[in-house]
Protein backbone atom coordinates (compact mmCIF):
# COMPACT_ATOMS: atom_id res chain seq x y z
CA UNK A 1 0.00 0.00 0.00
CA UNK A 2 1.49 3.36 -0.99
CA UNK A 3 1.16 6.26 1.36
CA UNK A 4 1.00 9.86 0.21
CA UNK A 5 2.82 13.16 0.89
CA UNK A 6 0.96 15.91 1.51
CA UNK A 7 2.08 19.29 2.54
CA UNK A 8 -0.41 20.54 5.49
CA UNK A 9 -0.81 23.90 7.11
CA UNK A 10 -2.18 24.57 10.79
CA UNK A 11 -5.50 26.60 11.09
CA UNK A 12 -5.87 28.93 14.22
CA UNK A 13 -9.21 30.16 12.63
CA UNK A 14 -12.55 28.32 12.96
CA UNK A 15 -16.32 28.43 12.44
CA UNK A 16 -17.74 28.47 9.11
CA UNK A 17 -16.36 30.78 7.64
CA UNK A 18 -13.41 30.16 8.13
CA UNK A 19 -13.88 26.84 6.47
CA UNK A 20 -15.37 28.38 3.25
CA UNK A 21 -12.34 30.31 3.23
CA UNK A 22 -9.97 27.77 3.36
CA UNK A 23 -11.43 26.03 0.90
CA UNK A 24 -11.57 28.89 -1.57
CA UNK A 25 -8.08 29.02 -0.86
CA UNK A 26 -8.02 25.59 -2.59
CA UNK A 27 -7.20 23.68 0.67
CA UNK A 28 -9.60 21.37 2.69
CA UNK A 29 -10.19 21.83 6.35
CA UNK A 30 -9.07 18.84 8.25
CA UNK A 31 -8.27 17.15 11.88
CA UNK A 32 -5.17 15.15 13.30
CA UNK A 33 -5.93 13.18 16.13
CA UNK A 34 -5.07 9.46 17.49
CA UNK A 35 -2.11 7.74 20.37
CA UNK A 36 -3.22 10.25 22.86
CA UNK A 37 -2.07 13.57 21.12
CA UNK A 38 -4.16 16.33 21.22
CA UNK A 39 -6.52 17.31 18.18
CA UNK A 40 -4.40 19.37 15.33
CA UNK A 41 -6.24 21.27 13.25
CA UNK A 42 -4.95 21.51 9.57
CA UNK A 43 -5.46 22.11 6.23
CA UNK A 44 -4.52 20.08 2.99
CA UNK A 45 -4.18 20.64 -0.14
CA UNK A 46 -7.41 19.89 -2.05
CA UNK A 47 -6.12 18.66 -5.46
CA UNK A 48 -3.49 16.45 -4.19
CA UNK A 49 -5.96 15.20 -1.60
CA UNK A 50 -8.14 14.18 -3.97
CA UNK A 51 -5.84 12.63 -6.10
CA UNK A 52 -5.12 10.28 -3.09
CA UNK A 53 -8.27 9.53 -2.19
CA UNK A 54 -8.78 8.65 -6.23
CA UNK A 55 -5.61 6.59 -6.22
CA UNK A 56 -5.42 4.88 -2.94
CA UNK A 57 -8.91 4.75 -2.40
CA UNK A 58 -10.79 5.12 1.02
CA UNK A 59 -8.78 3.79 3.47
CA UNK A 60 -5.46 6.04 1.76
CA UNK A 61 -2.45 6.00 3.69
CA UNK A 62 -0.56 9.90 4.55
CA UNK A 63 2.22 11.57 5.34
CA UNK A 64 1.05 14.37 6.35
CA UNK A 65 3.57 16.87 6.69
CA UNK A 66 3.52 19.38 8.86
CA UNK A 67 6.23 22.58 9.99
CA UNK A 68 8.59 20.38 8.54
CA UNK A 69 7.42 16.99 10.87
CA UNK A 70 5.92 14.05 9.46
CA UNK A 71 3.04 11.84 10.21
CA UNK A 72 1.61 8.79 9.08
CA UNK A 73 -2.46 9.24 8.73
CA UNK A 74 -5.30 7.42 8.13
CA UNK A 75 -8.52 8.51 6.45
CA UNK A 76 -11.10 8.25 9.03
CA UNK A 77 -14.07 10.45 7.63
CA UNK A 78 -14.29 12.54 4.58
CA UNK A 79 -17.24 14.84 4.44
CA UNK A 80 -18.45 16.16 0.61
CA UNK A 81 -21.16 18.39 -0.57
CA UNK A 82 -23.75 16.25 -2.41
CA UNK A 83 -23.87 18.55 -5.38
CA UNK A 84 -20.26 19.67 -6.12
CA UNK A 85 -18.79 16.87 -4.50
CA UNK A 86 -16.55 18.79 -3.17
CA UNK A 87 -14.35 17.65 -0.15
CA UNK A 88 -15.87 20.01 3.06
CA UNK A 89 -13.78 18.35 5.71
CA UNK A 90 -11.27 15.33 6.88
CA UNK A 91 -10.65 12.77 10.20
CA UNK A 92 -7.45 11.95 10.19
CA UNK A 93 -6.09 9.21 12.04
CA UNK A 94 -2.46 9.04 13.60
CA UNK A 95 -1.32 5.04 13.29
CA UNK A 96 2.41 4.18 13.41
CA UNK A 97 4.19 1.65 11.25
CA UNK A 98 3.11 -2.18 11.91
CA UNK A 99 -0.22 -0.70 13.58
CA UNK A 100 -3.43 -2.79 13.82
CA UNK A 101 -6.20 -0.64 12.40
CA UNK A 102 -9.72 -1.73 12.23
CA UNK A 103 -11.34 -0.42 8.71
CA UNK A 104 -13.98 -0.99 6.10
CA UNK A 105 -13.24 -2.00 3.18
CA UNK A 106 -15.12 -1.66 -0.07
CA UNK A 107 -16.46 -4.42 -1.67
CA UNK A 108 -15.92 -5.37 -5.68
CA UNK A 109 -17.65 -7.44 -7.70
CA UNK A 110 -15.84 -9.11 -10.60
CA UNK A 111 -16.76 -11.86 -13.70
CA UNK A 112 -20.00 -12.55 -14.96
CA UNK A 113 -22.58 -14.55 -13.23
CA UNK A 114 -24.44 -17.43 -15.38
CA UNK A 115 -27.14 -16.14 -18.00
CA UNK A 116 -30.74 -15.11 -16.85
CA UNK A 117 -29.15 -14.42 -13.11
CA UNK A 118 -29.16 -11.16 -11.25
CA UNK A 119 -26.64 -10.01 -9.02
CA UNK A 120 -27.82 -7.84 -5.58
CA UNK A 121 -24.69 -6.80 -3.19
CA UNK A 122 -25.75 -7.50 -0.01
CA UNK A 123 -22.72 -5.60 1.70
CA UNK A 124 -21.26 -2.70 0.27
CA UNK A 125 -18.14 -2.73 2.70
CA UNK A 126 -16.97 -5.56 4.96
CA UNK A 127 -14.84 -4.96 7.97
CA UNK A 128 -11.29 -6.05 8.64
CA UNK A 129 -8.24 -5.73 11.44
CA UNK A 130 -5.00 -5.17 9.65
CA UNK A 131 -1.59 -3.61 9.82
CA UNK A 132 -2.29 0.33 8.81
CA UNK A 133 0.57 0.07 5.82
CA UNK A 134 -0.79 -3.04 3.87
CA UNK A 135 -4.56 -2.23 3.89
CA UNK A 136 -6.33 -3.23 0.87
CA UNK A 137 -8.23 -0.42 -1.21
CA UNK A 138 -11.33 -3.19 -2.30
CA UNK A 139 -12.07 -6.86 -1.40
CA UNK A 140 -13.15 -8.71 -4.54
CA UNK A 141 -15.85 -11.23 -5.30
CA UNK A 142 -15.43 -13.55 -8.53
CA UNK A 143 -19.17 -14.26 -9.53
CA UNK A 144 -17.52 -15.99 -12.54
CA UNK A 145 -20.29 -18.76 -13.96
CA UNK A 146 -22.35 -18.43 -10.63
CA UNK A 147 -25.64 -19.61 -10.97
CA UNK A 148 -28.91 -18.51 -9.80
CA UNK A 149 -29.16 -19.61 -5.76
CA UNK A 150 -25.69 -19.06 -5.38
CA UNK A 151 -24.62 -16.46 -2.72
CA UNK A 152 -21.04 -15.70 -0.89
CA UNK A 153 -20.65 -15.14 2.67
CA UNK A 154 -17.92 -12.80 4.31
CA UNK A 155 -16.31 -16.48 5.32
CA UNK A 156 -15.79 -17.01 1.79
CA UNK A 157 -13.72 -13.66 1.18
CA UNK A 158 -10.31 -13.54 0.18
CA UNK A 159 -8.28 -11.44 2.57
CA UNK A 160 -5.06 -9.98 2.40
CA UNK A 161 -2.60 -11.95 3.97
CA UNK A 162 -2.49 -10.94 7.91
CA UNK A 163 -6.15 -9.61 8.09
CA UNK A 164 -8.09 -10.95 10.23
CA UNK A 165 -12.77 -10.46 9.07
CA UNK A 166 -14.61 -8.24 11.77
CA UNK A 167 -17.32 -8.90 9.82
CA UNK A 168 -19.97 -11.75 10.64
CA UNK A 169 -18.81 -14.29 8.64
CA UNK A 170 -21.92 -15.75 7.95
CA UNK A 171 -23.05 -12.68 6.55
CA UNK A 172 -24.01 -12.69 2.74
CA UNK A 173 -21.92 -10.34 0.74
CA UNK A 174 -23.50 -11.01 -2.76
CA UNK A 175 -26.31 -13.05 -3.95
CA UNK A 176 -26.84 -14.58 -7.32
CA UNK A 177 -30.42 -14.88 -8.29
CA UNK A 178 -32.71 -16.10 -11.30
CA UNK A 179 -33.78 -13.21 -13.13
CA UNK A 180 -37.52 -12.56 -13.38
CA UNK A 181 -39.96 -13.53 -16.54
CA UNK A 182 -41.54 -10.86 -18.67
CA UNK A 183 -44.47 -12.51 -17.15
CA UNK A 184 -43.74 -11.97 -13.49
CA UNK A 185 -42.75 -8.57 -13.89
CA UNK A 186 -45.91 -7.63 -15.60
CA UNK A 187 -47.95 -9.66 -12.41
CA UNK A 188 -45.63 -7.61 -9.88
CA UNK A 189 -46.46 -4.43 -11.91
CA UNK A 190 -50.35 -5.11 -12.13
CA UNK A 191 -50.05 -5.93 -8.25
CA UNK A 192 -48.40 -2.72 -7.61
CA UNK A 193 -50.53 -0.44 -9.77
CA UNK A 194 -53.69 -2.32 -7.48
CA UNK A 195 -52.01 -1.77 -4.71
CA UNK A 196 -51.48 2.47 -5.58
CA UNK A 197 -55.17 2.40 -6.55
CA UNK A 198 -54.39 2.90 -10.53
CA UNK A 199 -56.92 1.23 -12.72
CA UNK A 200 -55.49 0.52 -15.88
CA UNK A 201 -57.34 1.89 -19.33
CA UNK A 202 -58.61 -0.79 -21.20
CA UNK A 203 -57.22 -1.49 -24.67
CA UNK A 204 -58.75 -0.24 -27.67
CA UNK A 205 -58.36 -2.90 -30.07
CA UNK A 206 -61.69 -4.77 -29.38
CA UNK A 207 -63.51 -1.22 -30.23
CA UNK A 208 -61.03 -0.51 -32.51
CA UNK A 209 -61.66 -4.28 -34.18
CA UNK A 210 -65.43 -4.05 -33.99
CA UNK A 211 -65.17 -0.58 -36.02
CA UNK A 212 -63.74 -2.20 -38.77
CA UNK A 213 -66.28 -4.99 -39.12
CA UNK A 214 -69.17 -2.72 -39.12
CA UNK A 215 -67.43 -0.49 -41.72
CA UNK A 216 -66.51 -3.30 -44.09
CA UNK A 217 -70.07 -4.68 -43.85
CA UNK A 218 -72.02 -5.34 -47.01
CA UNK A 219 -76.29 -3.82 -46.51
CA UNK A 220 -78.45 -7.41 -46.80
CA UNK A 221 -79.85 -5.31 -49.95
CA UNK A 222 -76.70 -4.14 -51.99
CA UNK A 223 -77.04 -6.51 -54.11
CA UNK A 224 -80.79 -6.64 -55.32
CA UNK A 225 -81.99 -4.19 -58.46
CA UNK A 226 -84.29 -1.24 -56.99
CA UNK A 227 -85.64 -1.08 -60.96
CA UNK A 228 -84.06 2.35 -61.02
CA UNK A 229 -82.51 2.65 -64.36
CA UNK A 230 -79.85 5.48 -65.54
Amino acid sequence: MADFRLVAEARTEFGKGSARRTRRAGRVPAVLYGHGQDVVHLSLPAREFAAALRNGGSNVLLTVVLDGKEQLALTKSVQRDPLTRVHEHVDLLIVRRGEQVHVDVPVHVVGDAAAETLVSIELNTVSIQAEATHLPETIEVDITGREAGHGVTAAQLSLPRGATLLTDPEALVVHVMAAPTAEALEAELAEAEAEAGIEREESAAPVEEATSEIEGAVPADAGENTGVQP
